[in-house]
């Protein structure tokens, strides 16, 4: 186990001999992410770092659990100096403070209506030999297990020539996540690990692709959550646990159920404010 210390927040050489002048906003934001850690004194285990290229481009695919997931999938790729290029949602951008940020960071926002700019943009940056980090299930998983996976990624590998990455994160759930309330409890323990590279075969098409990145995904969450130091308190603690290991954590189907319905009513919203908005546009026009 790691726990960040005050003296990793302040060494010269965390981002290799060379770091690239134009970063120095994400190490900042790295360094500033490391006092968290030792703050809250999470207790990391990162496996397979070893995996994640020292130069050129790849994707690293994780599954999706809590809101600081990216931290430390970033703090997995830091023993190799790669600095990961996020794909996030374009509304994070429009924030008056993480938007800079994320802007200064060569993250790419990623906006569902016009998906076709995101992926352009994560091509090009692979083959500029980044390292794009994706959540491939678009959105945290409350089930706690891997998720129907979006495609994107496995276009982007097959366009760009790059490997992916597959990887598992387990643990900062506990702290944050959807539908619980924010908890910033110490010493959690927090299991990140990186699987061998998956490099697309010539002519292989994406399902195909896709279906190796999700059974490498399943496989490296199953041994991130079996080898988990820590065990539920009591049954009042068993929420973090996914159904199939005993826990209370939703299935997967009623995950997926839950899911359709807050997805219905956003649409149900949208529809309504662009009813509104044409209703009044009539109206201002008489």
């Amino acid at each position: 186990m790691y726990t960040a210390s005050w003296r990793d927040v302040v060494r010269p050489g965390l981002f290799g001999a060379s770091p690239d002048p134009r970063d120095k906003p994400y190490r900042f934001v790295i360094r500033i992410a490391l006092v968290v850690f030792r703050l809250l004194r999470f207790r990391f285990d990162v496996r397979g770092s070893e995996h994640v290229p020292a130069a050129g481009g790849a994707i690293i695919c994780s599954n999706h659990v809590s809101f600081f997931d990216f931290t430390f999938l970033g703090l997995g790729a830091l023993p190799q100096h790669r600095l990961v290029r996020f794909m996030a949602k374009a509304a994070v951008f429009d924030h008056w403070l993480a938007g800079p940020f994320m802007r200064a960071m060569k993250h790419i926002p990623v906006d569902r209506k016009a998906g076709s700019a995101a992926f352009e943009a994560a091509v090009r940056a692979l083959k500029d030999g980044e390292v794009v980090g994706v959540f491939p299930e678009a959105t945290i998983s409350t089930s706690f297990t891997v998720k129907e996976l979006k495609a994107g990624a496995a276009r982007m590998a097959i366009d760009s020539g790059v490997p992916i990455i597959p990887a598992a994160v387990w643990g900062g759930h506990r702290v944050a996540t959807k539908n619980h309330k924010v908890e910033l409890r110490r010493g959690v323990p927090v299991t990140i690990v990186f699987g061998e590279p998956i490099i697309a075969e010539p002519g292989e098409q994406i399902p195909a692709v896709l279906a190796r990145v999700r059974t490498a995904m399943e496989t490296l969450l199953d041994e991130a959550q079996r080898s988990y130091p820590d065990q539920p308190a009591g049954d009042d603690d068993r929420w973090w646990q996914p159904a199939h290991l005993g826990g209370t954590a939703p299935t997967p189907s009623e995950a997926a159920a839950a899911d359709s319905v807050r997805a219905a009513g956003r649409e149900t919203r949208t529809t309504k404010r662009t009813l509104g908005r044409r209703i009044s546009g009539l109206l201002r026009r008489r």
